[in-house]
């Protein structure tokens, strides 16, 4: 299929590979821009992939409170100079995602900080569910998966859409500013107070 310019610029903005990676990722995956970015970071062209490993000693602790007062969130979140830390941009991103979870009270930070308890407790309730609704036994596990996908998009910080732009995950947007601040962002721990509830923090 005929791949345009807009879309390759479109995804190299966002994983910082090269035009001509870019485009053969989107051949590859149909046009299909999340298939194409999956397909570059399985190739390791993606800029976020070659950077997920290097030291994040700096970084800011982003907050957000609501205009009620009763919900407040602490999030850190780390990249590599004092520089980065302090643009705008990288500034903007942790007060999104302190809003981020406010709104939608993430469990984790990622799918593996999920407890293995709580995943394999999921997975019977789905694998269950699926059964009783009369599914073959031979799907019953490609169902499983699926549930267990969409649970992620619910728990997990990085795997859940953006309040602000439900096209993209949280995900995206670190590999997007990954692309444009040219270091190594990760996100550490964070805390959500409710009034009346205890509050969640994740390692």
């Amino acid at each position: 299929m005929a791949i345009s310019a807009q879309q390759v610029k479109a995804l190299r903005d966002k994983t910082g590979a090269g035009m001509m990676d870019c485009k053969k990722a989107l051949q590859e995956s149909g046009g299909d821009e999340a298939k194409a970015v999956d397909w570059l970071r399985q190739k390791g062209l993606s800029k976020a992939a070659k950077r997920a490993g290097r030291a994040t000693s700096e970084g800011l602790i982003g907050s957000y409170i609501h205009s009620t007062g009763k919900i407040g969130v602490m999030v850190e979140v780390k990249c590599e100079t004092d520089f980065v830390a302090k643009s705008d941009k990288f500034q903007e991103f942790a007060k999104n995602l302190a809003m981020q979870i406010a709104a939608t009270n993430p469990v984790c930070v990622s799918p593996d900080q999920l407890p293995q308890d709580v995943l394999e407790r999921e997975k019977a309730i789905y694998r269950q569910q699926a059964l009783d609704e009369g599914k073959p036994e031979n799907i019953v596990d490609k169902i499983v998966e699926g549930r267990v996908k969409k649970y992620y998009k619910e728990v997990c910080l990085i795997e859940q859409p953006f309040i602000k732009d439900d096209k993209v995950v949280i995900q995206d947007l670190i590999n997007e500013l990954v692309a444009v601040l040219g270091e190594s962002i990760l996100i550490g721990r964070f805390t959500r107070m409710a009034l009346g509830e205890g509050g969640e923090e994740e390692e």
